[in-house]
């Protein structure tokens, strides 16, 4: 199994990540991507940006664990996760997840997975930002659920 992980303060090409899955070999058959972008309602409203903070080392071994117990459970060809850091303005990209497989229903399943077990599993933190406040976000019992339903 073929795989990339990048956590970064800069912005990333979906559509360059994209081509790269694409490029992956005569075997796939199918690509799922998922992006997330920043936006203006969570805990707090009027949300006029992120902060992600992550921890280094530590978070890139987590996801590459959650592509791995991916690719026990689904025919996963490649995958690429990419996951920015930093301070983020509304509208800005915050996460890629890319799985190729020789089927649609893998690609799709794994591609969840992993973007669910990412929301629950890997060690970044975000702040809500909203004028001068700001508001550190605890994790979700719908995230969590939604991540338990993979077991």
């Amino acid at each position: 199994m073929n795989y990339s992980v990048s956590v970064q303060e800069q912005d990333f090409d979906a559509a360059g990540e994209y081509q790269a899955l694409r490029d992956s070999g005569a075997g796939t058959g199918a690509i799922a991507t998922f992006s997330g972008l920043v936006r203006d309602s969570g805990d707090l409203h009027g949300v006029t940006g992120l902060f992600l903070e992550h921890y280094p080392g530590m978070t890139e071994q987590v996801i590459t664990g959650l592509i791995a117990q991916a690719s026990a459970r689904w025919d996963v060809r490649k995958a690429r996760v990419v996951h920015r850091v930093g301070e983020l303005a509304l509208g800005d990209q915050i996460v890629f997840v890319g799985v190729c497989s020789a089927h649609r229903g893998d690609a799709f399943a794994a591609c969840s997975f992993i973007m669910d077990a990412l929301k629950t599993s890997a060690p970044f933190w975000k702040k809500e930002l909203s004028g001068s406040s700001g508001h550190w976000v605890e994790q979700k019992d719908s995230d969590l659920a939604r991540h338990k339903e993979w077991e």
